[in-house]
């Protein structure tokens, strides 16, 4: 499943991939859910004939979850033992669909996800630890980069030795991720109340909840172009206050304060460096009539 939004640059090498990518497997069908974009993406998607292709258009840019959703829904989940979501962005290289499915017949293994690379095939850490107050305050004095390099002081993992074996992860970026259909049922539908970030956290830790793990596969190996949210000031304030409301959800008013205080730590820190991203944090973190309610149309 690919959800899209003005991916037409993009999205023809992903579904060229999903062929050698899914080499071992048997693809039921390819859904592409398409959030009104204006450059062609369905049409591209409705091109590709030689994949079992299934089209949704949203209508509107209604999120990642609500597109997710929406091509949950034009599935037969009784004849399905797993879905891979995985973004426009992204490319599967050979065998790395059956490598992922294996993974999930781990008894207790609901989510398996891949070693993401980037385009020039060096690491893209994409592992996270559980979000704690510790970790935010840490990541604000040192940063997330080095934080996550000693011990488990960070919630990113970002020591390369880490993504060398297989290990289970609190939870990891969505960009690519195979879930079984058995813990997406007991699971319930993502958020979309989340529009965009923080949706794979959630739904990864309410899996969690549930006994299903997520699991990381380091032979499965997807290339990921992303990056979006670390120059988009928009993107990264939305990404910002996500993750800030994610944490109050799931630990309470008074823990979600310190980790709040603490994200503003980091953030204004880096605001004053002059860094643009991290000053479009802070504005929508003290003001939240500054925090976007509805994507681009």
């Amino acid at each position: 499943m690919v959800v899209t939004y003005n991916s037409a640059p993009v999205l023809a090498d992903c579904l060229r991939s999903l062929a050698q990518g899914a080499d071992g497997v048997e693809l039921d069908a390819v859904v592409v859910v398409d959030n009104a974009s204006r450059d062609g993406t369905l049409e591209l998607a409705e091109s590709f004939t030689d994949l079992p292709m299934r089209t949704v258009q949203m209508g509107r840019n209604a999120g990642y979850a609500a597109g997710i959703n929406a091509g949950v829904n034009e599935l037969d989940l009784a004849v399905l033992d797993s879905i891979l979501v995985i973004n426009p962005d992204c490319r599967l290289t050979h065998g790395g669909l059956a490598t992922l499915a294996k993974t999930l017949t781990v008894p207790g293994c609901g989510i398996a996800v891949p070693r993401l690379v980037n385009p020039d095939g060096s690491l893209q850490p994409s592992l996270r630890r559980m979000p704690t107050v510790r970790r935010a305050l840490v990541e604000a004095v040192i940063g997330g980069v080095r934080a996550g390099r000693i011990g488990k002081l960070g919630e990113l993992v970002t020591d390369p030795r880490e993504y060398e074996r297989p290990a289970p992860a609190a939870w990891a970026t969505g960009a690519a991720m195979l879930i079984s259909v058995n813990a997406l049922l007991q699971t319930g539908p993502w958020d979309e109340s989340f529009l965009l970030y923080s949706e794979e956290t959630e739904f990864a830790l309410r899996a969690a909840d549930r006994g299903w793990a997520l699991w990381y596969e380091p032979d499965a190996v997807v290339e990921h172009i992303g990056g979006d949210s670390s120059t988009n000031p928009t993107l990264a304030a939305l990404l910002t206050v996500n993750k800030v409301r994610l944490f109050r959800r799931r630990r309470g008013l008074v823990p979600a304060l310190a980790y709040y205080f603490a994200v503003i730590l980091g953030e204004s820190a880096r605001a004053m460096a002059g860094r643009q991203t991290s000053k479009a944090s802070v504005a929508a973190l003290l003001r939240p009539s500054r925090r976007i309610q509805t994507l681009a149309s």
